[in-house]
């Protein structure tokens, strides 16, 4: 079993930098897949109270010998909950459904422009920590002036932003205003949405020369840009090689030649943050 490396926040907590997310696996084959995911290995897992699976993450949680302390956990308030009461309840709801006292990282999902509600959900978000409900909070696909509002009005940063990376966007910008701010970038959908970046032939050539699958070449890319990562798979087979890709280990003109096929805005293939508002996303 390939040993997880940490990255840590400017709040002094750290994450397993490679996790396993939840996005779209289904609520009653939840608890088998993150069990298998925990059998493997991952001590990270990724849900959202907008992928309505999260009491199958709890009872995965509450079958397993692991310690709770160490498995991390994160969650997501969604847009239809933003606002200080709504935000609340729907925390409240998700530590029901996970069976935790604590969380380990609260974000909010999406900045949601058009809903205006995201500097109040992040003061609401400040005040669960402050009651030790929350360990970490942060923040999932905000844009640099969404980062800035949060800042500017509460003078609290995110120890992170979950956003939308693989080859095809790899969001150099974001990434780089990150950095400055010591924001941790976390990859959602690091492998791309069949976008074509794992038969891309940079990609393919690279994964021949270390005899890996595409996968592990794509997810090791992400670890070497120092960005936490959190694959998705419901087959036990490629959950372990997901897993395996911590022991790939690219060189730095690999690294530079996967980067370069960073396609800007036209790589996107996700929701734009921009725009997107009015439902709880992904």
């Amino acid at each position: 079993m390939p040993s997880t490396p940490a990255i840590t926040f400017h709040d002094g907590r750290s994450i397993p930098q490679l996790g396993f997310g939840v996005w779209q696996v289904g609520p009653e084959e939840t608890a088998e897949v993150v069990g298998h995911a925990l059998e493997a290995g991952y001590r990270h897992i990724d849900t959202a109270r907008g992928y309505n699976n999260e009491k199958g993450v709890g009872a995965a949680l509450a079958a397993t010998d692991i310690p709770r302390d160490e498995i991390f956990v994160t969650s997501k308030v969604p847009n239809q909950d933003q606002g200080r009461e709504a935000t609340l309840a729907s925390f409240d709801a998700t530590m029901a459904d996970l069976g935790l006292e604590e969380l380990d990282l609260y974000l909010i999902h999406w900045p949601a422009p058009g809903v205006g509600l995201a500097v109040e959900t992040w003061r609401t978000l400040v005040e669960l920590q402050e009651q030790g409900r929350i360990r970490s909070i942060g923040v999932s696909n905000f844009r640099a002036e969404d980062l800035a509002l949060l800042e500017a009005e509460t003078g609290v940063l995110p120890v992170l932003n979950q956003i939308e990376l693989h080859p095809y966007f790899a969001q150099p910008e974001l990434r780089a205003l990150h950095a400055d701010k010591g924001i941790v970038t976390e990859s959602w959908s690091p492998l791309g949405q069949g976008g074509g970046e794992l038969t891309d032939p940079v990609v393919e050539d690279i994964a021949a020369a270390h005899g890996a699958t595409t996968a592990q070449v794509v997810l090791a890319w992400n670890l070497a840009l120092g960005n936490v990562v959190i694959p998705k798979s419901v087959t036990p087979e490629r959950i372990a090689q997901n897993l395996a890709s911590l022991e790939v280990e690219l060189t730095s003109e690999e690294v530079t030649a996967i980067t370069a096929l960073h396609r800007g805005e036209a790589g996107r293939q996700g929701p734009d943050p921009s725009v997107f508002g009015g439902h709880q996303g992904r």
